[in-house]
């Protein structure tokens, strides 16, 4: 009768240590003839629950997304293409600024089009003068330091190869708007993946919410370097530790 006892609050100790709160502060440790001493100042109030019948009011718990990139225009669609700042679901209608800003209808006028995002192809509008960014805030003739240099990243799957371009994007930006807390400067000490951009990491803190969007159709614009004709898809460790008979 004793040791009936002692293994029914053994497993309910056991149960606390892998579901409650003593979860946190680590598994509680039971040796054998000191279940009697142990405290169990940490457990919870327990309430004995019906295993068989479904709970009355059953919470869904969903995945934290609060950092997913809600302007992609892959996951929320546009009502209307390049609409009036006050309606554009982005900038502050409570600030008096918005009102001012010019329609972007108006101000992309004369502009080389695109298929994508805006609609505006900015990378051609720079190469074409017609449009020339401004470096510093307060000094109009300070100069770009700009850095005409391609980075291409091999692709496992058998898409194209990812061509990153230095030159577009440091005609806009400084090298310290992604260095080095977006991208590490070594190679091989960046892991991306499409899920990361989606949900506004890595290329996704900009594209999608102030550059071009991921799309099926710009896939293409980052994906531009073909495989070579004898590309095969890489083998797993596995398949290279026990290969085929």
């Amino acid at each position: 009768m004793k040791l009936r006892s002692k293994s029914v609050f053994l497993g309910f100790a056991l149960s606390l240590a892998i579901s409650g709160p003593a979860c946190s502060q680590g598994f509680v440790e039971i040796h054998a003839g000191g279940v009697e001493d142990m405290s169990l100042d940490y457990a919870p109030e327990y309430s004995p629950v019906n295993e068989v019948a479904a709970p009355v009011d059953e919470v869904i718990r969903l995945a934290q997304v609060s950092g997913a990139n809600g302007f992609n225009r892959n996951l929320k669609k546009q009502k209307m293409k390049n609409p009036p700042p006050p309606e554009d679901g982005i900038h502050d209608t409570e600030n008096e600024g918005t009102f001012v800003l010019m329609p972007p209808l108006e101000a992309y006028e004369g502009l080389p089009p695109s298929d994508f995002g805006n609609y505006v192809d900015w990378v051609k509008a720079i190469d074409e003068k017609k449009l020339a960014p401004r470096w510093d805030r307060v000094d109009s003739s300070e100069e770009p330091f700009v850095m005409d240099m391609d980075i291409v990243r091999e692709v496992k799957a058998s898409v194209p190869d990812v061509i990153f371009p230095h030159r577009q994007h440091t005609e806009w930006l400084a090298c310290s708007n992604c260095h080095p807390a977006i991208f590490i400067p070594q190679k091989g000490a960046n892991q991306i993946n499409m899920s990361a951009i989606l949900l506004g990491q890595k290329c996704g803190v900009c594209h999608g919410k102030v550059s071009f969007p991921i799309t099926t159709k710009s896939c293409k614009k980052c994906h531009s370097k073909p495989k070579p004709a004898d590309w095969q898809p890489p083998l797993s460790e596995a398949t290279l530790k026990n290969p085929w008979r």
